[in-house]
């Protein structure tokens, strides 16, 4: 259990510090050059990716902004439209990617609580091209998705909508940074999650605890386009089996979310008893908690409980995440329940 000088970071699942088993993996691991494509540690760990989520091939990229980015410029062409969610990650949180990096423009559709749109709204949103508009070249989903509280999208609303772009002749990304969560959280094994997509990014580095990278997915035509791309966005890299390795260990710790999930709700129930404070109880690790009925802002909320030794990330005005994750257990989410309900009563 965490003491009073142990900060508990909730802030996000990217901050997880890498075991010694994943320590002991980097410096033992045996390495090439990857853009040679001579590293054994990398091309195994793009085979079990591959594989993890049901797809022909896989790369190794260091981030899931760029693992995204990357779907993006190869399944479109400059003047093209991005069709995706209006909270989504790429849409959000990835610096208007899409338009300085693809040079495509980007219309949004709302979905709301449903976080992936409905098959109406696709065939709505989608546009053909002619001599004064720009045609749709890519429909990207998200899942578990991150703004709306790490909500885990059934597989047949992704299906659905994946089957509204593709009738089209639209192509489909799926940003699954936290696909794995999803997975375990639907009970619904992780290929079957992304069998409708043509591409899926997932992160190694956020639950699954390596200290670095993503995976990039597709069929092996696709793989090949990203690789080159990757190099044009800087993200060839050589020796990189001493990262990837980590990498590997990863994979295996996908069973253990359920263990963060079960902490999420733990510190959702906490949260959601104190006063004017609400809640949702989570499908996987993401608490979101709304201070209106407090008349907290969550600017306020984030400072009280970093000054008390619990970090978090304002989201909205009255909106604040906490984020379970595999270097937090159920005694350091009880402390840290402890710590924000005095910071609160502060305020």
């Amino acid at each position: 259990m965490a003491d009073a000088s142990d900060f508990i970071d909730l802030r996000s699942d990217t901050v997880t510090t890498p075991s010694a088993a994943m320590r002991d993996a980097a410096r033992d691991a045996e390495v090439g050059d990857d853009v040679y494509r001579d590293d054994p540690t990398v091309n195994e760990l793009e085979r079990r990716a591959a594989e993890a989520v049901g797809k022909e091939a896989a790369l190794y990229v260091p981030s899931g902004t760029m693992g995204n980015q990357i779907a993006v410029t190869v399944h479109t062409e400059p003047g093209d439209e991005l069709l995706l969610e209006r909270e989504s990650h790429i849409y959000r949180w990835e610096l208007a990617g899409a338009a300085r990096l693809a040079g495509v423009q980007t219309r949004t559709v709302d979905a709301g609580d449903r976080c992936v749109p409905t098959p109406e709204a696709v065939r709505e949103g989608l546009v053909t091209e002619d001599l004064h508009r720009p045609g749709t070249g890519l429909l990207a989903l998200e899942n578990t998705h991150n703004y709306r509280g790490g909500t885990a999208i059934p597989t047949d609303r992704l299906d659905a909508a994946a089957a509204a772009a593709r009738d089209a002749g639209v192509l489909v990304h799926l940003d699954g940074a936290r696909v794995f969560n999803a997975s375990v959280a639907l009970d619904v094994p992780a290929p079957e999650l992304v069998a409708s997509v043509d591409s899926v990014m997932f992160c190694l580095s956020k639950g699954l605890g390596a200290p670095v990278g993503s995976m990039l997915a597709g069929d092996e035509a696709f793989i090949e386009a990203a690789r080159r791309v990757r190099k044009l966005f800087g993200g060839g890299m050589r020796q990189a089996g001493m990262i990837a390795a980590p990498g590997l260990l990863a994979l295996e710790n996908v069973d253990r979310l359920a263990d963060d999930h079960a902490n999420a709700e733990r510190l959702a129930d906490g949260l959601d008893a104190l006063s004017g404070f609400e809640a949702p109880e989570p499908d996987t690790n993401i608490v979101v908690v709304h201070t209106e009925g407090a008349s907290i802002p969550a600017a306020d909320l984030v400072d009280a409980c970093a000054d008390a030794g619990v970090g978090a990330v304002e989201f909205d005005t009255y909106t604040t995440r906490f984020t379970t994750h595999l270097d937090v257990d159920a005694d350091d989410v009880d402390a840290a329940l402890d710590r924000i309900a005095g910071a609160v009563e502060e305020l």
